[in-house]
């Protein structure tokens, strides 16, 4: 997909997981969200700057801003899962994100990333359709 298909995509639906998932007590608003090509030209500046591996996205709480990185991008349900795993990680505590590492706890055993690929499940909720967006515990 391309960068504003990417875009288009969490302009719709963005507002939408906000609106379900709420604030987080650990930031004073919503995160940003920021469309890049990769990680290494987020933070080298040059657009088309090349590396090994680029996550799909990631949740910077020092900034509060969600980073998409386009060409991972999928599918639609894909950008949603994404979204609302970055949010999750938005509502959750970063000093016991940071804690969890410190303990040992990889991306596959670390307890926010296995709350966050759960909540991924839930992606339909977001999809454009369905129009009621219900309330997930």
């Amino acid at each position: 997909m391309n960068r504003k298909e990417v875009q288009n995509i969490i302009n719709e639906v963005y507002p939408q997981i906000e609106k379900h998932y709420g604030f987080s007590k650990f930031q004073e608003c919503t995160p940003f969200v920021e469309v890049h090509h990769n990680i290494y030209a987020r933070y080298s500046g040059i657009e088309d700057a090349d590396g090994d591996e680029t996550p799909d996205a990631e949740f910077d709480a020092d900034d509060n801003t969600i980073y998409v990185y386009f060409p991972q991008m999928k599918s639609r349900k894909h950008i949603i899962q994404t979204l609302i795993h970055e949010y999750k990680h938005y509502l959750q505590s970063p000093l016991w994100m940071k804690r969890y590492r410190t303990m040992g706890y990889d991306y596959f055993t670390h307890p926010y990333e296995i709350q966050a690929l759960e909540e991924e499940k839930n992606w339909k909720i977001f999809d454009s359709g369905n129009s009621s967006i219900k309330k997930v515990a």
